[in-house]
């Protein structure tokens, strides 16, 4: 900025405005003899539009939107008329002073009234009658409005710490947040969503704090067991795993700073195994909530409504449901929970066709819910089944992306008496800890899955842990429909369950094309135009790989599955970031949860439009992307929130069904192979399925069981809960 200007003026209307990051467009009048209104661009808070402000920064000319005033600083003035300062100090800013009280403050000290108590506040004890404690809520006040949200963002910039949550750390410390901050600033890896280890440990170094500071290793040990829980999916760390894992980092007492944080109680330390307070608070409460499902039942049901819904809706269905699908209908309503599972093709979706139908016939007041972890996986739902009311767990439970909390609670349950969930070996712990929080209403629960899938990204085997207690009817469906209508896809599935894998056997529809890891990309490039020849679309085909680096990883098979999918083009716009290439009608995939935006982690989307800088409103570059009709605009902060999804991972694509899959697969990914990966990746083709690479890897990988067996003790939790209550 090289014209830097001093101008005073007053907000009138706000036109856009960013929580996260206080980006903000406004206009202003000026303070002149004109009036002129203008248009104000900038990092700023919400603004009072009672007040003026002093605002400094240049005048920029915008190819799009013209002149714009843009802001380097902003500070609220103070009121200057008399009548307006008595006005002021009579709000409800300054609990306790009055109209008269006021006057007599102006009257006493005259023109500049405030400024000149900021000055110097002694003034006030010559105002007849004013209280000490008057005296000191006009002070505290009127060095509040010095605008603590201002200062605490050029203390972030001045550290170069990233200001997008600094809303939160605000709203968290309010006027006192600066000298929290530096009494610790790991406060904000504790207590602030979005800070982690790593930008806290940044400031502590900017602000001079010691490697070896205590306030510094409570923080760091916090970070490591939950990097530990995280990457291995256990649901607590072995007290002499974590130990070793300190000591290389610190010197310093393990034992001791573990106590500092179980003081704390970030950490727990129970039986040799420590835990993260999240993961404690989870596994006791899940446990001590199922063991005294349902708070309240239904009302018997009548058996004849029941026999009559269910010879109805297989009239509807035009289906025939066999021994095991009416075993396990009947069981779900002769049980409060039951446990559904199965392979692909069994026929999980018609039984809970059969049920939800079942259920409105039989209790036609009753709220249903059908959820599910991932939103491919609610839309495949609602694909499936027009009538099911399917929503994703995190909107069920209107999820707060900012605060990281959820809006229905114990304070606020849900209002639903049954509650479906599919896809359940995809939740984890601290997910279904916060759904049965707020299911204190709920009367039934019907969970589904297929226990041979990959487990959920986060820490737990909660799926697993449920089954193995026993305590709950289990139905496991194990007839093949989709075989007998000639499935080769469900085929090779169960061989793989199975361990009777023979390519020989298998039609079309399965293929395995042995190659070197060096050839996998090109003839991946060569299925995928043939497909498309034949009249497949861009969303028919997915290729899926199980590591994002290597010579056959999802990054470089993005970057070329692009050429073919959807090359450069005069006619497409297309913005660089980073590595990639965006571009319009790219096929993006979402990989974090934007609940304000009603897109989520693994959602699917369309680029729809590209903006450039000097032709958006926000003067920053915009991706527009579609999701099913949803438009989300991404600017540059959050590129990193989206990348190309013509491969993505076999974790990703869990919860959703392609008529296509292809798989390279290579020792490339020696650390990866193991049956369920395989397996999940297989089942996600509906129609065929093309394996590329390497067969010894293939048979490495589905001969291998599980090459970490999660850890965790809610099965046991849960059982011991049980006995104790029916004691």
């Amino acid at each position: 900025m090289d014209n830097i200007i001093e101008i005073v003026g007053k907000p009138f209307k706000t036109i856009f405005h960013n929580d996260k990051n206080l980006f903000t467009v406004a206009l202003f009048v000026l303070d002149d003899l004109n009036n002129d209104v203008i248009t104000v661009t900038g990092l700023f808070p919400k603004l009072d539009y009672d007040s003026f402000y002093d605002l400094k920064g240049e005048y920029v000319d915008h190819p799009r939107y013209g002149i714009q005033f843009q802001v380097i600083s902003l500070k609220k003035q103070l009121p200057n008329s008399n009548e307006a300062v008595i006005k002021y100090l009579s709000s409800s800013l300054f609990k306790g002073i009055g109209i008269k009280t006021a006057t007599a403050i102006v009257e006493n000290i005259g023109e500049n009234t405030l400024e000149k108590i900021k000055e110097n506040p002694d003034l006030l004890d010559d105002v007849p009658r004013l209280s000490i404690k008057n005296k000191q809520t006009i002070i505290d006040n009127l060095f509040k409005e010095d605008n603590s949200l201002e200062k605490l963002m050029q203390f972030f910039i001045m550290h170069d710490i990233n200001i997008k949550n600094i809303s939160q750390v605000h709203k968290n410390y309010g006027d006192d947040a600066i000298e929290i901050i530096k009494e610790n600033p790991y406060i904000l890896f504790y207590e602030c969503d979005g800070f982690g280890f790593r930008t806290a440990d940044k400031l502590a170094r900017n602000l001079n704090i010691d490697l070896n500071d205590e306030r510094r290793l409570e923080a760091l040990l916090l970070n490591l067991c939950n990097n530990l829980i995280m990457s291995s999916g256990d649901s607590y760390i072995e007290f002499d795993d974590l130990e070793n894992k300190f000591k290389q980092y610190s010197d310093t007492d393990f034992l001791y700073i573990l106590n500092k944080c179980i003081y704390r109680s970030t950490l727990i330390l129970e039986n040799e195994k420590v835990y993260t307070k999240a993961q404690y608070d989870a596994r006791i409460f899940i446990s001590e909530f199922l063991a005294q499902f349902p708070f309240e039942t239904l009302e018997p049901y009548d058996e004849i409504k029941l026999e009559n819904a269910l010879n109805q809706i297989q009239d509807i269905l035009n289906i025939t449901y066999d021994d095991k699908q009416m075993e396990a209908i009947e069981t779900f309503f002769n049980s409060d929970l039951m446990i559904l599972t199965g392979g692909p093709g069994t026929g999980k979706t018609t039984v809970i066709r059969g049920i939800v139908h079942v259920y409105k016939h039989l209790y036609p007041d009753s709220v249903i819910c059908c959820s599910a972890p991932t939103g491919r996986a609610v839309k495949r739902l609602k694909d499936l089944a027009e009538t099911f009311n399917a929503i994703t767990l995190h909107s069920l439970l209107k999820w707060d992306l900012h605060t990281n909390t959820f809006g229905k609670n114990e304070e606020d349950p849900l209002s639903i008496d049954l509650l479906i969930i599919d896809e359940f070996s995809m939740v984890d712990n601290w997910l279904f800890y916060n759904l049965l929080k707020a299911s204190i209403n709920i009367k039934k629960i019907c969970i589904i899955g297929d226990e041979d899938q990959l487990p959920s990204v986060g820490p737990g085997r909660l799926l697993k842990d449920l089954i193995d207690t026993n305590l709950w009817p289990l139905v496991r469906l194990e007839h093949i429909f989709r075989q007998e209508e000639g499935s080769e896809v469900i085929k090779l599935a169960f061989d793989i369950k199975n361990n009777n894998v023979d390519f020989n056997e298998y039609k079309s529809d399965v293929a395995f094309y042995s190659m070197d890891k060096s050839l996998i990309v090109n003839n991946v490039l060569s299925i995928v135009q043939s497909a498309l020849n034949k009249g497949y679309s861009i969303n028919d085909i997915q290729v899926l790989s199980c590591m994002y680096k290597g010579v056959n990883g999802i990054d470089r098979l993005n970057i070329n599955l692009q050429k073919c999918f959807n090359p450069p083009s005069k006619d497409l716009k297309e913005l660089k970031f980073k590595y990639r290439t965006f571009r319009v009608n790219d096929k993006i995939l979402q990989l974090k949860n934007q609940p304000d935006d009603n897109v989520y982690n693994g959602d699917i989307g369309t680029i729809v439009d590209i903006e450039y800088s000097h032709e958006s409103i926000t003067k920053q570059n915009t991706i527009c992307v579609d999701f099913d009709g949803d438009i989300v605009e991404y600017t540059p902060e959050n590129f990193i929130n989206i990348t190309h999804a013509y491969c993505i991972s076999v974790h990703k694509s869990q919860g959703s069904e392609y008529p296509i899959v292809i798989l390279p697969i290579s020792m490339e990914n020696y650390i990866m192979l193991e049956k369920r990966l395989i397996y999940t990746a297989i089942t996600r083709a509906k129609k065929s399925v093309v394996i590329l690479g390497d067969k010894d890897a293939f048979y490495l990988g589905i001969n291998t069981k599980e090459k970490h067996i999660r850890k965790s003790d809610l099965t046991e939790l849960i059982i011991n809960v049980q006995k104790n209550n029916s004691l």
